[in-house]
């Protein structure tokens, strides 16, 4: 077999004629998170209790649908992608027993992305465990076989569930990242990484509860590999790899004192109980909390607030029929009862706390714990048996390796687990703008520089001025990438999650149409991932409840917005357009140029109905941006001024371009129409030509250099900030003297 469409050189992708590939992708999609039937979304009470009875066939969309998206996501730019799936999907129905229903589903949608030539990546995802513990990825029958009662979780506070919350509505805004420090989260990924060590009473069909869950996970995951490697057009063509668990989190495991708040703990909200509060009130006893609040400068105490579970508790009841999936409990881990407690943490009878440095070392050595040592222990021995269970599949997939969020990646420089099919997955939030659902011009955080003891106070990681912010997100990444290097080796790093909230401002946006503050924070972004020298990135993909899941609202695409303008959107819109005829008998699309650009970014909905919602163009401006797609030669940088609409970026080359293999680049329409952009180059002849994905047309740029430094500058279509739906008259003249020859043109 000859070399794949990309392989990885290095600390780079290259295809088959050895240009450097930059991936620029997409996570599809968040609606994967909940079933398809019932279709329950995270505000959703109905059936929610009745999960082993669903199915995921139809998520992220049909196959009618399939051709839609991957033609919008293409006709952006995108060429990678994100495949979001979960363990619930594929094990909803008991341990061992697959939907091989919803597998060959899944199988017909990765053909379809195979017509439009995505790279695809398969992401086993979860957030805080499962949707039943206020989030998604791991089946219901997992919190049973752990011993939890998933319907008690609510008023124990064990788990905060939008589905099961009083008004779902009201569910307060990223209130579900706190589940992670909570009974049900804690207990779960504690007994996932280290069962054997903390809970050896534990045991589950003869073997201990991590040994059951971790089985239980790979083999899920290797079944679902078995069957796209048996369909035999799949790999290499279209999947090109496998990332790890999404988003890993410790549980307990080295938590030096249950007791207290550990200090690493950032990110409070609501009531926050220390570990040993949440086993108490998931026991049933009343418990008075601290309650926070987050604002512009952070999380900051406001009161206390009982938590009184009134008798109920979060765990199986003693008389618990436990034979309906098929497993057998060892006698010595009894029901009804904390499972913490019965490894003598604390004593029930008296509510005393025994042990609070429990999970700061290994039980049975002594050997002292942190999240670093975590990360290269128990995580790392599950990212093995992971990558081998993938690679005995299928010997030449590229492994995604992603460690705990933010914090240090393992040691693996030099060592075995160097692997050079490895890739370094890393996810990166603006904190601050993601919690407050602000975007703040005044000021930032450096928040990696104050996890990694950059500053002697915070105070100093403070940034001030939009210039000042922009530059301090790009330096966040740029540091992520030098640490990957330093601890991972010379590897690929991918940020696979990356995104802004778009329910801003309580929802402002949706109400005006002027998505201002969603532009200059998703170009802030963009600007931090084309300075971080990364190699990639998949950005996160109705108003009233968002992404669907916990009031989310992070998705680049909404059908309740217009998508920046195509002649074909304005040809639809206008009878009579001469292309009116042609865009109404399935020719292919036209494009947008410099006579019908102002008519089509007009919005119709303002002028036609008075009574309708203005909309907006979700940011699109933003993040549809030009990016290279091959580079001849060793990417140096690129970056693309969205305020100046200027593109500029340098590569070094060992040999003079080929014919046949160009330098290419993407360059969006709605930024560089095709009378209305300036081209400059180092040396070496360039066209503008279309890349055919079926039935749509990709503009892009393509460049034949000599060898050495060489650079490239493009210039589009200036707009005002603001002013990107409804373009100024400057605008309109800017590109009718284009037209007329009284600019540099292409």
């Amino acid at each position: 077999m000859g070399l794949l469409r990309l392989h990885i050189d290095g600390k780079v992708f290259r295809d088959p004629q050895n240009r450097e590939i930059v991936l620029r992708g997409i996570n599809v999609a968040g609606d994967a998170k909940y079933p398809k039937k019932p279709d329950i979304p995270s505000f959703v009470s109905e059936k929610f209790f009745e999960a082993d009875d669903v199915s995921f066939v139809g998520r992220p969309f049909s196959l009618e649908d399939s051709h839609t998206h991957f033609k919008r996501l293409r006709k952006w730019g995108y060429n990678a992608i994100r495949y979001i799936f979960t363990w619930e999907a594929i094990e909803h129905a008991g341990p061992g027993v697959y939907d091989e229903e919803w597998i060959a589903f899944t199988i017909e949608v990765l053909r379809i992305a195979k017509q439009y030539e995505f790279y695809v990546f398969m992401d086993p995802h979860q957030d805080v465990w499962s949707r039943l513990s206020g989030g998604s990825g791991a089946p219901m029958w997992t919190l049973y076989a752990a011993g939890l009662n998933p319907r008690a979780f609510k008023n124990t506070e064990a788990a905060l569930v939008q589905n099961t919350y009083d008004n779902p509505a009201e569910f307060p805004k990223m209130i579900w990242s706190t589940n992670y420090t909570r009974l049900v989260c804690q207990t779960m990924f504690t007994l996932f990484w280290g069962g054997r060590d903390f809970a050896p009473k534990a045991i589950i069909d003869g073997m201990n509860i991590q040994d059951y869950l971790q089985t239980h996970f790979i083999a899920a995951c290797k079944h679902l590999a078995q069957r796209i490697h048996e369909a035999g057009d799949i790999e290499h063509e279209v999947v090109i790899g496998w990332e790890s668990m999404n988003e890993p989190h410790r549980g307990l495991i080295g938590v030096q004192d249950i007791s207290i708040i550990p200090p690493e703990q950032q990110l409070q909200l609501g009531t926050s109980p220390t570990a040993f509060q949440a086993m108490l009130t998931g026991a049933g006893r009343a418990c008075e909390e601290n309650t926070w609040a987050f604002g512009s400068f952070g999380p900051h105490q406001t009161g206390r607030q009982l938590v009184d579970p009134e008798g109920e508790m979060a765990w199986l009841p003693a008389d618990h029929d436990d034979s309906k999936y098929g497993w057998q409990r060892d006698p010595g881990w009894k029901l009804g009862e904390c499972v913490w407690a019965q490894h003598g943490v604390w004593d029930p009878d008296t509510d005393t706390l025994l042990q609070k440095d429990y999970f700061s070392k290994v039980p049975s050595t002594g050997e002292p714990l942190n999240y670093e040592i975590f990360t290269n222990t128990y995580f790392l021995e599950h990212y093995r048996n992971y990558r081998d269970a993938i690679r005995g599949i299928w010997p030449a997939a590229i492994l995604l390796c992603q460690p705990p969020v933010m914090e240090v990646p393992p040691d693996l420089k030099g060592t075995e687990d160097d692997d050079p099919n490895m890739v370094h997955a890393v996810h990166y939030y603006d904190g601050l703008t993601l919690l407050t659902k602000h975007w703040n011009r005044l000021y930032n955080v450096d928040v990696i520089g104050v996890l990694r003891g950059k500053y002697w106070a915070p105070a100093f990681a403070v940034k001030v001025g939009e210039s000042a912010i922009r530059n301090c997100l790009r330096d966040q990444l740029k540091f992520l990438r030098e640490e990957s290097l330093k601890y991972m080796g010379n590897h690929p790093l991918l940020f696979t999650e990356i995104g802004i909230p778009y329910d801003m401002d309580n929802k402002q946006a949706y109400e005006t149409g002027d998505y201002s503050s969603q532009t200059s924070a998703m170009d802030a972004n963009h600007f931090a991932l084309e300075g971080s020298t990364s190699n990639g990135f998949t950005l996160w993909n109705n108003h009233e409840w968002g992404d669907l899941w916990n009031g989310e609202d992070l998705s680049i695409y909404s059908r309740d917005d217009l998508e920046l303008p195509t002649k074909a959107t304005y040809t639809s819109l206008n009878p009579q357009s001469p292309a009116y005829s042609e865009s109404h008998s399935g020719g292919d699309e036209p494009e947008v140029d410099s006579q019908n650009l102002k008519r089509a970014l007009t919005n119709p909905s303002i002028s036609s109905v008075s009574s309708q919602t203005p909309k907006g163009y979700r940011a699109a401006e933003a993040f549809l941006r030009p990016s290279p797609i091959y580079v001849n030669g060793s990417l140096d940088n690129y970056v693309f001024d969205l305020r100046n609409c200027k593109f500029t970026m340098n590569l070094t080359a060992k040999v003079p371009t080929p014919s046949d293999t160009p330098t290419e680049i993407y360059l969006p329409e709605f930024h560089f129409p095709e009378s209305g952009t300036a081209i400059a180059v180092s040396g070496g002849k360039w066209e503008i030509d279309y890349q055919q994905f079926k039935t749509i047309k990709v503009q892009r740029l393509r460049w034949w250099h000599a060898e050495g430094e060489q650079s490239i500058k493009i210039e589009g279509v200036k707009r005002k900030a603001g002013e990107y739906a409804s373009p100024s008259g400057d605008d309109i003249t800017y590109l009718e003297q284009c037209q007329k020859g009284d600019c540099l043109v292409m």
